[in-house]
């Protein structure tokens, strides 16, 4: 082979333009651009949490407490490290607006600071005001703030009056952005900011409260965080203080955003895949129309060799430039969109250029161009001389040969490795993987089997020459069906697959959960009004069932006197506090699994029931020794039984139940679940928030709004994802059809030749198009459907039913695009002159 040859006949090929790969072109560019915007947002993203990792904690470092405030020694530790220290008191309440039968109620998320706050960042009012102007004093009442969206919803605006349990307030301002709000994570109500000395004698704080404390601290600067972490752990190992720094500042956040950008970006590997079937066809496509160019090489004595080099340099060539447009496109957007994208996030972003996202975009252009161009290319090999004088195009072997075919498989095995390492969830990323390769497979056997049975029925097809020339058509030795089919079915297989997760996540939500939910989360009540609470339910007729329990909160800190994550990992049960309860019996409708329940006199050693799934996949087993630190004092329970807990009833649910004597001497609360008539919902909340100011109500309704509108942007985000890979396959769908045209030329000449009219000529090619959509379209509803059920099965444990109206509209959808398609270069091969056409090819 002769390189420096097979470059200059490149260059002069290229000289030509690059009209014939307008496809392989914007397939390329389209995939690596929707990796390279989902990378330079994330990019985005983790520099601000990087950067920002003070400003978004609200400190250098955090020290949390869960029901309780931090003892005297933990206090005196901060004030001697630390340069400044703020506290924070975080819980749930409910806000009052009015008095009476006409007093509004909802539920907020409430921030008790102290003079500090904040130590980092600025807290931003509407209208324009120092947190100590927000919270002084007016009229005997003192001040607060809240967010935009609850005061609307309850008609406030600034100097208004509300309360939060027996105490009341003005509000003074709305929240236009809190600095530290990233770290708040998930919560069922809107913020309302106070100062904590205002809260005195609210019955909001009492012993045995849901409430967390936050300390933030400002560090010496050059402070070494990890080694100041090591003193703290050390200082107080058994407290079960929770410690948090600027080196990960937002890490819920951090989690989410790399687990969503993984996901986005293997959907957007889904769109490269189908651009590599675009990439395929389009060189096949090209390489046809350079047949004779080829074949005159040869004959001139070129080798074959020599030849594949030629085109092998055009396809990088053409490579370098889609990856670089896709990357230009892919960074450019973001950019552009940067200011409305970060208003959108909780956190200050600004959007630039990510070096590290446009190289990983990049790598999966080059590896997806090449193994889908390696083997059309290598069909150049198999182009003989005499093609110059007759077609032999259909007789040219398919086989690669072994070190091409090896070449590819190790090109792919680097495309599937880079995405798994790259991936923050590897198991994610071999899933979906798995599924892209599984659908490629599924789509190309269902194209065999289309072209076998379009060859079957053909035959069958007497009398209606439309249907039998389009059978025919497809039947035949031309690729056009294969393309079609992979393309687009790829594409609409991955929007079955989002929309049929996305339907049954929100109908495992909005429906069924809702129809053996309670219709209220009653928390903070304490032992002194658990009896009262429970008779004016009782005589309420609305009322249908109550359901109680001791509540409190503690950190699973050791397994068998080791510590936990090194025995389990990051499991959610240890990720911060946990629900925990006693009970002298089995709760009701228990189902104990394994083991037994202590006596109901049993005042032993501390005993533990855990939830028997969760125990499992922490790798528990009965008689283990578990420590939970429970207001920073540490019980070892033996695990005596397992028993199923259903956490999707919504109702009272703790993994770990403990003997009475194990805690009832705690300060603690009570939770309840109330079940009431739809009608009697607002007159019991009314009634029972009246009597006991303190107690905080959650509606599940409106919880379930929080949840399906957090989907819903998933969704949103996921669809847009989708919706590239399949703009992706509409282009290699136009590419295909537009390849074809010529054939269609000739077939319409010959046609018309014997006989046929042109209204026959185009409903053949209508049915064409619209049997190769819907057959794209059936396999991606079967596909989708069974993506849409391994996910949620596997990764969501929830149970999954086929969605019809999406999967009709999909297949639909397929049929009329293709059609459309077809149609739109179906208008040449009508108008073209039989004889014209027959005496170009004689």
């Amino acid at each position: 082979m002769r390189l420096p040859v097979a470059v200059r006949l490149a260059r002069r090929e290229l000289r030509g333009g690059v009209r014939g790969f307008a496809v392989f072109l914007a397939c390329l560019a389209l995939g690596v651009a929707a990796i390279a915007a989902v990378g330079t947002v994330r990019g985005g993203i983790e520099r601000a949490l990087a950067d920002q990792g003070a400003v978004l904690l609200g400190g250098d470092a955090q020290m949390s407490f869960t029901y309780r405030y931090a003892s005297d020694e933990e206090r005196a530790f901060m004030d001697r490290t630390a340069t400044r220290v703020s506290g924070i008191v975080d819980f749930r309440s409910m806000v009052v607006r009015g008095e009476g039968e006409a007093a509004e109620r909802a539920l907020t998320q409430v921030k008790a600071v102290d003079d500090a706050y904040p130590l980092t960042g600025a807290l931003q009012l509407a209208p324009a005001m120092t947190p100590a102007e927000a919270f002084a004093a007016q009229g005997g009442l003192p001040g607060a703030v809240m967010d935009p969206v609850l005061a609307d919803r309850l008609g406030l605006k600034p100097g208004d009056r509300f309360k939060l349990g027996r105490n009341a307030f003005h509000l003074t301002a709305v929240i236009e952005r809190e600095p530290d709000s990233a770290t708040g994570g998930f919560s069922f109500g809107p913020r309302t900011i106070v100062k904590a000395a205002d809260l005195a004698g609210s019955g909001l704080l009492e012993p045995g409260s849901l409430f967390d404390t936050r300390y933030r601290l400002l560090l010496p600067p050059g402070t070494d965080l990890a080694a100041f972490e090591a003193r703290a752990a050390a200082a107080f190992p058994d407290s079960g203080m929770r410690w948090q720094d600027a080196r990960n500042g937002a890490p819920g956040t951090e989690r989410f955003i790399d687990r969503m950008s993984s996901f986005l970006v293997l959907v957007g590997l889904a769109g490269l895949a189908v651009g590599g079937v675009g990439i395929a066809s389009a060189v096949r496509s090209y390489l046809d129309g350079k047949i004779e160019t080829i074949a005159a090489l040869k004959a001139l004595g070129a080798e074959g060799r020599t030849i594949f080099a030629t085109y092998l340099i055009q396809i990088a060539a053409l490579t370098a430039l889609g990856v670089g447009l896709g990357l230009v496109l892919g960074a450019g957007l973001p950019i552009l969109a940067g200011p409305a994208i970060a208003a959108e996030l909780p956190i200050p972003v600004s959007i630039g250029i990510d070096g590290a996202a446009l190289a990983e975009a990049a790598l999966y252009g080059v590896l997806t161009a090449l193994v889908f161009a390696l083997w059309p290319l290598a069909r150049t090999r198999a182009v003989r001389a005499a093609a110059l004088f007759r077609d032999l195009g259909p007789e040219r072997r398919r086989w690669p040969g072994w070190p091409l075919a090896l070449t590819m498989a190790g090109l792919l095995g680097a495309l599937i490795l880079s995405a798994v390492t790259l991936s923050a969830s590897r198991p994610l990323a071999l899933g979906t993987l798995a599924g892209i390769l599984a659908a490629l497979l599924l789509l190309t056997l269902a194209a065999l089997l289309l072209r076998r049975l379009a060859r079957r029925m053909g035959r069958n097809a007497r009398g209606r020459p439309a249907l039998r020339l389009a059978l025919a058509a497809i039947g035949g030795p031309r690729e056009e069906a294969t393309a079609v089919v992979l393309s687009l079915g790829l594409g609409l297989s991955v929007l079955a697959a989002v929309g049929q997760i996305d339907w049954n996540l929100r109908s495992a939500i909005a429906r069924d959960l809702p129809d053996v939910a309670p219709s209220y989360f009653f928390v903070d009540i304490q032992p002194g009004q658990i009896d009262g609470f429970r008779d004016k339910l009782a005589a309420n007729p609305g009322v249908t069932k109550e359901e109680d329990a001791p509540m409190l909160r503690g950190v699973l800190t050791k397994i068998n006197g080791v510590d936990a994550e090194k025995v389990a990992g990051n499991h959610w049960v240890l990720r911060g506090d946990r629900g925990l309860t006693y009970s002298a019996e089995p709760p009701p409708n228990t189902r104990i699994t394994a083991g037994t329940w202590w006596p109901k006199e049993y005042g032993g050693a501390p005993q533990v029931s855990f939830a028997r799934e969760e125990a499992e996949e922490l790798g528990l087993k009965l008689g283990d020794r578990i420590t939970v630190n429970v207001l920073g004092r540490d019980v070892e329970a033996t695990i005596t039984s397992f028993r199923e807990v259903d956490f999707s009833t919504a109702g009272i649910g703790f993994v770990m139940v403990m003997n009475p004597a194990a805690l009832s001497g705690a300060p603690h609360s009570f939770i309840a679940t109330v079940y009431a008539d739809r009608r009697a919902e607002a007159p019991v909340l009314r009634e029972l928030a009246s009597a006991y100011p303190n107690i905080t109500a959650i509606r599940i309704r409106d919880v379930v709004d929080r949840v399906s509108e957090a989907l819903g942007a998933i969704a949103r985000a996921t669809s847009v994802a989708a919706g590239v890979t399949l703009l992706t396959g509409l282009v290699v769908l136009i590419g295909a059809a537009a390849s074809g045209e010529r054939s269609r030329v000739y077939e319409a000449a010959v046609m018309k030749t014997l006989g046929a009219t042109r209204a026959t000529i185009l409903k053949s090619f209508a049915l064409r198009s619209a049997l190769m959509g819907a057959a794209a379209g059936v396999v991606a509803v079967l596909f989708g459907g069974l993506a849409g059920w391994a996910i949620m099965y596997f990764v969501m444990d929830a149970t999954f039913r086929f969605e019809p109206v999406s999967a009709i509209a999909i297949v639909a959808g397929g049929a009329i695009v293709t059609l459309l398609a077809g149609l739109l270069f179906a208008l040449r091969p009508l108008a073209a002159r039989p004889a014209t056409v027959l005496r170009g090819r004689d």
